[in-house]
């Protein structure tokens, strides 16, 4: 029986950091340190008293924006069937066109996209990675969060530790140093700290120009690394390409992309041997998956970037045996955790996403706006 969208409610929420996170772009003066993590969130209801919520963000600058572009086109959504997702989305691309399909205006749509998928998950009484069709129940993952530039590199290991204790299997580290010499120091007293056996990544930022990135990648085969992420700036395809042809590192990279045409050109430049999309950042769910498709028909690995609510489910349903970043800096947002074990992230059986807001998410909104009516 054919359903219609009733009522949506947009929400932009604004999550502190307990500390300034500092990468290698704060080092070269090209950001500051982040402090706050701007959210909107979309909750739909459809006619039937089907819910739906997903999610989008923005570092630094940017939340204000996707807010104001969602409540732009979000009228829309009124009376649409939510179980036509593909064309929704289609509908809500056409509404703000003048803007582009990548970047804000699509980041502003993820969030919508994402909440019907997670409506339509619950509606069907299953797991997202379920509806989408799941390859395992379980997904590596690693932790990203223990590991940046400001943090003394003692603390960095004991958060690793920390990490490893609580189930999480990998550990990625920040590189990206003015003076090389310190990233090889941070790198080899991880190593040296650990288990041999234990995942290690290192993360530069984009911030290494071609030739330093052709070093430092030497420099870091010892290691045995499972990848070297973004050493270049983020469009530099050719770079990349020419990074993954001499190094047996894997290179990792496409976080910072905002379109599935993107990352299309950075795949078939040959640029990344692993993936990294990030679904609120490409247009939401429906993109992923037109990426995720021409990503495994070229036999490419997945590491979804950031947003581990959204990409466990993502990553469960997709081929190849994938990666999830774990980060605990959204912990506050929502009543539910994620389990890890035994270096992996589990698949909970609560239907959709599996994700409902805090309180202290609704305290710590600062703008709302709702369209339609509650049935």
């Amino acid at each position: 029986m054919t359903d219609r969208i009733a009522h949506v409610r947009l929400s932009s929420v604004v999550l502190p950091l307990a500390d300034p996170i500092s990468d290698a772009k704060v080092l070269t003066g090209r950001q500051r340190p982040m402090t706050e993590v701007v959210f909107l969130f979309t909750e739909i209801v459809s006619a039937a008293g089907h819910e739906g919520i997903g999610f989008s963000y923005s570092k630094r600058a940017g939340g204000p924006g996707q807010f104001a572009h969602a409540r732009e086109i979000a009228p829309g959504l009124i009376g649409e069937d939510p179980a036509d997702i593909g064309r929704i989305w289609t509908k809500l691309t056409w509404a703000g066109a003048s803007v582009g399909r990548s970047g804000l205006a699509v980041q502003a749509i993820a969030a919508i996209d994402v909440a019907l998928w997670d409506l339509k998950a619950k509606r069907a009484g299953l797991p997202l990675a379920k509806l989408l069709g799941a390859y395992r129940d379980s997904v590596r993952t690693y932790n990203t969060s223990g590991g940046f530039l400001h943090t003394p590199v003692d603390e960095v290991i004991e958060n690793a530790r920390s990490s490893l204790a609580a189930g999480i299997g990998g550990v990625k580290l920040k590189v990206g140093q003015p003076d090389w010499r310190q990233d090889i120091a941070r790198v080899t007293a991880v190593r040296e700290a650990l288990d041999p056996d234990v995942p290690l990544m290192v993360d530069a930022n984009q911030q290494w120009d071609r030739a330093t990135a052709m070093r430092m990648g030497r420099l870091f085969e010892p290691f045995g690394l499972v990848w070297i992420e973004e050493p270049l700036d983020a469009y530099d395809a050719e770079g990349h390409a020419n990074l993954a042809r001499a190094l047996d590192t894997p290179i990792a990279t496409g976080e910072m992309l905002s379109s599935v045409a993107e990352h299309v050109r950075l795949i078939d430049a040959g640029a990344a041997d692993i993936v990294q999309p990030d679904a609120p950042r490409i247009g939401g769910i429906t993109q992923f998956l037109k990426l995720a498709a021409y990503a495994e028909h070229r036999q490419l690995e997945i590491a979804p970037h950031f947003a581990m609510e959204i990409h466990l489910h993502l990553a469960a349903a997709y081929p190849i045996e994938p990666w999830v970043e774990h980060f605990d800096w959204l912990a506050p947002l929502f009543n539910e955790r994620l389990e890890t074990r035994g270096g992996r992230m589990y698949v909970s059986e609560r239907p959709g996403l599996g994700i409902t807001l805090t309180e202290q998410a609704r305290a710590w909104t600062v703008g709302t706006a709702e369209f339609g009516r509650r049935p």
